[in-house]
């Protein structure tokens, strides 16, 4: 029988990676955030979890020495192609912090998230030095682009993602494939919550809406308030049928006519939250923890590829396999 594998996750905002990974089969050790709201909803849907509010450049992970995974998503901003790009340079980079995790708490594996954006040309010697710092410690890692969509996830979303295994685990390691079966359409995933309030144009709304979503944003403190992003987004919204301008704080009433409004729980979805998390929190700071999430279902698909690395290796070396 193969052990229970942990985890350690950092910057872990609303839960989105945590979801993924618990349903991977991790138990997570500690979760490290720093923003009050997104640790009132970790405790709210798994109050056994020991969430530790704090600063991550403040953070020691010695305590954790020996966990299997080290993951999470540092502030996505400094390389997202809605803000200046500023890599290295902005204040809000905690991927530095991540080798010195990784020498104090010296996990098996590490399962690092951020946008698309950092694939970009300008910033790949950053990424080349970045994984250059992870395999002086003994690992072996690569940067990996997703498209959210073929995981499940009834939007875009491309994420980028990079795994590292200690040598030992990392020649069990294959990146997750692309489900087989298309995901659901914004119209199949909100259907039952748009219909919630006795909406009766319920119907005729989920066949309008019969694409995914635009990629969900929304998620910086910098800029915007609660609205699916700009112009182009609105628009990308709009042909689906979605008011995109502000958020709804319930769903349409059985005589509402026009383009309905998402709700908080309704973006959630959009990002591959399971229906019964709720996103704690006044209307801005909520939407702002589901604008960053990283959607468990891809969570999911790369810590079930990793907890397979480990397990093959660990029963190869018990002679099982």
């Amino acid at each position: 029988m193969s052990r229970v594998l942990t985890s350690l996750e950092i910057c872990a905002g609303a839960g989105g990676q945590a979801i993924g990974i618990e349903q991977a089969g991790f138990d997570h050790v500690a979760l490290v955030e720093i923003d009050k709201n997104a640790c009132e909803t970790l405790i709210t849907n798994r109050p056994q979890w020991n969430v530790i509010s704090c600063d991550l450049r403040e953070f020691n992970a010695e305590p954790f020495k020996g966990v299997d995974l080290l993951a999470g998503g540092p502030p996505c901003q400094p390389f997202s192609t809605g803000g200046n790009q500023l890599g290295e340079l902005d204040d809000r980079n905690l991927l530095p912090e991540v080798p010195r995790l990784v020498m104090e708490c010296s996990p098996n594996a590490i399962m690092i998230e951020n946008v698309a954006g950092l694939m970009a040309s300008g910033f790949s010697e950053y990424r080349t030095a970045f994984a250059d710092a992870i395999e002086s410690l003994g690992y072996k890692g690569e940067w990996r682009l997703f498209n959210s969509s073929d995981f499940g996830v009834p939007q875009l979303r491309p994420r980028v993602v990079f795994v590292a295994l200690k040598k030992k685990y990392a020649k069990f390691f294959q990146w997750p494939s692309p489900h087989e079966t298309p995901p659901p359409t914004v119209g199949e995933i909100l259907y039952e919550e748009m219909l919630s309030g006795g909406w009766q144009g319920a119907n005729e709304w989920r066949d309008i809406a019969n694409k995914i979503a635009p990629t969900l944003v929304g998620g910086s403190k910098k800029h915007g308030g609660p609205d699916l992003g700009p112009t182009r987004a609105k628009k990308a919204w709009e042909a689906l049928g979605v008011n995109g301008h502000t958020l709804a704080n319930e769903p349409p009433a059985p005589d509402f006519i026009g383009m309905p409004r998402l709700t908080v729980k309704m973006a959630a979805l959009i990002q591959g939250f399971p229906p019964e998390w709720n996103i704690t929190g006044k209307k801005t700071p909520a939407y702002r923890q589901v604008g960053n999430a990283f959607p468990p279902p891809v969570a999911r698909a790369v810590g079930e590829a990793v907890a397979r690395a480990i397990e093959a290796a660990e029963a190869k070396a018990r002679g099982i396999a």
